[in-house]
C-alpha cells in the first residue's frame, strides 16, 4: 500500500476502534480483554518474524526502547481508556481528551525532539481541536454523575501515548517493524496479564460481539494499525502525524451513526469539516527556501 493512504486508513482503523470497544464492553473485563489481545497479537507478529527470516536483535538498549515504547503506546495508554470506558466515560469524551495529545506533542517536540513546528501548524492544531470538541459536545453533556477518575484516567493514558510515540521516534529505525511490534506487545502483555489476574474475574462471555471486537483489535487495529503508525512515526515529523487523532472522534461518530444508530447532528457535521481543515493545514509541509540568485 501506498505509504500517502495510509493516514487515511490509519484513521478508519483507530476509529473503528471506538465503535468495537463500546461493543466489547458488555461482554469482557477491559484488562483482560487487552491481556488476550496483545498476547494474540504479540504472537503473530513472531510468526511473521520467523518466516520473514528476520533477526531479533541482540543490542539491549533496542529491547530496551522496544519495550518502553510498547508500555506507554500499547499497555499503559490502551489500559487507562479501556478501563475508564468500561466503567462509564463515554467514547466521545474520551476521544476529546485523547485529542489533547497533538497539542502536547506539539508543545513538547520542540525541546525533546528538536523538531521546529510552525505557526501554521499551531493554527491546524487550534482548529483541529475545535472542530473535535463540537463533535463531541453531545458526549460532554452525560458527564454528570460519572466518577472524576475515569476522566483522570483517560488523560493519564494520553499523556503516555504522546511520551510512547516521541519514544518511537528516537528508537533505532534500522529495527524491523514487525520485530518492534511483537517486542512491544510482549512487553504490553506483560503489564495487563497480571493486572487482569489479581483485580478482574475473568469475564469473557465467548459472545459473536467479544469474539468479533477481538477480531478486529487483533487484526485491524494490532496488526495493521500498529504497522502504519511505526511506518509514519518513522518518516514523518511526530507533531504531523500526531494530528492525524483529530480526524479519528469525527470518523468515530460517523462509524456509530452507520453502524451503531446514534445520532449525528448539523453541528457535529460543522465539527468535522473543521477537524479536517485543521489536519489539512498542520500537515502541509513548510515550502521550500527559493534558493538565492547569484551576481554573474
Amino acid at each position: 500500500m501506498p505509504l500517502r493512504l495510509a493516514p487515511a486508513v490509519w484513521v478508519l482503523i483507530w476509529a473503528g476502534s471506538f465503535v468495537a470497544a463500546h461493543v466489547a464492553a458488555p461482554h469482557a473485563d477491559p484488562l483482560g480483554f487487552l491481556a488476550l489481545r496483545f498476547a494474540v497479537s504479540a504472537a503473530i507478529f513472531a510468526v511473521m518474524v520467523q518466516f520473514a527470516g528476520v533477526r531479533w536483535p541482540t543490542a539491549p538498549r533496542v529491547w530496551r526502547d522496544a519495550l518502553i515504547v510498547g508500555l506507554l503506546i500499547h499497555g499503559i495508554y490502551l489500559s487507562c481508556m479501556f478501563w475508564a470506558m468500561w466503567h462509564g466515560l463515554p467514547a466521545g469524551v474520551a476521544a476529546l481528551v485523547g485529542a489533547l495529545q497533538p497539542l502536547v506533542t506539539a508543545a513538547a517536540a520542540a525541546p525533546l525532539l528538536g523538531e521546529r513546528v510552525r505557526a501554521q501548524q499551531w493554527l491546524g492544531i487550534a482548529l483541529g481541536f475545535l472542530g473535535v470538541g463540537i463533535v463531541v459536545a453531545p458526549s460532554l453533556g452525560r458527564l454528570q454523575g460519572f466518577p472524576p477518575e475515569t476522566v483522570a484516567v483517560a488523560f493519564c493514558g494520553m499523556l503516555t501515548f504522546t511520551a510512547g510515540t516521541m519514544w518511537q521516534k528516537r528508537m533505532d529505525s534500522a529495527l524491523d517493524l514487525r520485530v518492534g511490534a511483537a517486542i512491544q506487545f510482549i512487553a504490553a502483555t506483560a503489564l495487563t496479564a497480571p493486572l487482569a489476574l489479581l483485580f478482574e474475574d475473568g469475564k469473557f462471555d465467548n459472545s459473536a460481539a467479544a469474539w468479533g471486537a477481538m477480531a478486529w483489535f487483533v487484526l485491524a487495529t494490532s496488526v495493521g494499525g500498529t504497522l502504519l503508525l511505526l511506518a509514519m512515526i518513522g518518516r514523518n515529523a511526530v507533531s504531523r502525524v500526531a494530528t492525524l487523532l483529530y480526524l479519528v472522534p469525527p470518523t468515530a461518530a460517523l462509524l456509530a451513526y452507520v453502524i451503531l444508530g446514534e445520532t449525528l447532528t448539523r453541528g457535529q457535521l460543522v465539527g468535522m469539516a473543521m477537524s479536517v481543515v485543521g489536519v489539512a493545514i498542520a500537515r502541509r509541509p513548510a515550502p521550500r527556501p527559493v534558493p538565492s540568485a547569484r551576481a554573474g
